[in-house]
């Protein structure tokens, strides 16, 4: 809806969204985890679809009144069926947490051993973290990577041989590596187990063509629609036929209710833009644009994990620095770049505190930066860990920062 609804119905609210919009349009969004959703993709997500309950399949509703977001959701199926080159597609989940627990509770029983990556080194919480529901109720067993920043695929296939799980994961929140899905399902085969693919964050470069497909490798393929795919908030699971009926089954009634419609028809509109050829010029443009990132930190003698990245993401090593991810974190946000603290592989500092940095190139690329963007943006970077005691220099760094938001204004 128009902001002016909301304005005369809550001017407190409207004045924070008009406030949160200048903090985006000011700022170069790194969070590798965020985007930026088209205008078709926010407005359907604030339609008169969030009036409708619609608990079930389409046209195997428990209520009346659903044949219009029938029609829409059966798109947003057939759409991103296409998109992939997959079998079934449940397009549901609200979240891609909630899509990676309905594969849990259909593939696997209370108890059941899992052989996922570690948190620590790049995997999600619900890969196994013991303050998650899959640490709570599953064995995990947990795989991480070596000193180059790269998984050690000896090293899974010894771990399965060892421990046989019933399912393993591939996918990460912070890998920037090219994942041999090929390698995980014959690990998989040699042990019986189940694989599961997580592309929540590389999902845009599948679909883009510059990253390697699980399709035909992974037994399910979960994501997020909002990270690289570039739609509104939610998930997906994506399986065979075989396993169909069972994971619709896990969805509803088995992990949550009423499926929000009005999301559903903006991640609709995100499969229609992903299906366009202008997609996958952006999608090799995410890669380009974090590639010319990654070198232009190096350059500026910034490590980086694994010495540059393969996808969109990377981790700023900040050890040798004597600074923590947090105090960085904090410190670019102050300059007009968020990033977001991360732990590095055998990380000497919490979580909560980190000796890394996690920056992505989705979003900056949807609003147009490219090469000669980023290098500008590592040497900001560099600068601001530098000189991170110089409120002159750190004024100095915030307005290059605001140069590069005004060439490519937002919306």
């Amino acid at each position: 809806m128009e902001m002016n609804f909301i304005n005369e119905t809550d001017p407190e609210v409207a004045e924070l969204i008009d406030k949160e919009l200048i903090r985006q349009q000011n700022t170069i969004e790194l969070i590798a985890s965020e985007n930026i959703a088209s205008k078709a993709v926010m407005a359907a997500a604030g339609t008169v679809l969030t009036n409708k309950y619609a608990e079930g399949k389409p046209y195997k509703r428990f209520y009346n009144g659903c044949d219009l977001v029938d029609q829409i959701e059966t798109l947003a199926v057939e759409r991103v069926k296409k998109l992939f080159g997959v079998e079934h597609a449940n397009v549901q989940p609200h979240s891609g947490a909630q899509a990676n627990m309905a594969v849990f509770f259909y593939a696997l029983k209370h108890g059941d051993t899992v052989l996922g990556m570690d948190l620590s080194n790049g995997g999600h919480l619900t890969h196994g973290s013991p303050v998650n529901f899959s640490g709570m109720y599953f064995n995990i067993v947990s795989y991480g990577v070596n000193e180059y920043g790269e998984i050690d695929y000896n090293n899974v296939e010894k771990l399965a041989l060892e421990h046989k799980p019933k399912m393993i994961i591939c996918g990460a929140s912070n890998y920037s590596k090219i994942i041999d899905f090929k390698r995980f399902k014959e690990i998989a085969d040699k042990v019986g187990a189940y694989l599961m693919a997580d592309i929540a964050h590389i999902a845009g470069l599948v679909a883009g063509g510059v990253h390697p497909s699980p399709v035909g490798y992974a037994d399910f393929i979960t994501t997020t629609t909002h990270k690289s795919l570039r739609g509104p908030r939610g998930g997906v699971i994506m399986c065979s036929k075989e396993h169909a009926a069972g994971i619709d089954k896990a969805v509803f009634p088995g992990i949550q209710g009423g499926p929000l419609e009005h999301i559903i028809a903006a991640k609709a509109i995100a499969f229609k833009e992903a299906l366009k050829p202008e997609f996958k010029e952006y999608a090799a443009q995410i890669v380009k644009n974090a590639k010319a990132l990654a070198q232009s930190l190096m350059d500026e003698n910034i490590d980086i994990v694994g010495n540059g990245t393969e996808n969109h993401v990377m981790t700023i090593d900040l050890r040798k620095t004597g600074k923590t991810g947090k105090d960085v974190a904090n410190l670019l946000e102050r300059v007009g770049i968020t990033a977001n603290k991360n732990t590095v592989p055998n990380d000497p500092q919490s979580p909560f505190i980190t000796s890394g940095v996690r920056i992505g190139t989705p979003a900056v690329t949807t609003r147009g930066f490219k090469e000669d963007d980023m290098i500008e943006v590592g040497k900001i970077i560099a600068s601001a860990i530098t000189v991170c005691d110089n409120e002159v220099a750190l004024e100095n760094l915030k307005a290059r920062a605001k140069k590069l938001c005004d060439k490519y204004p937002l919306y």
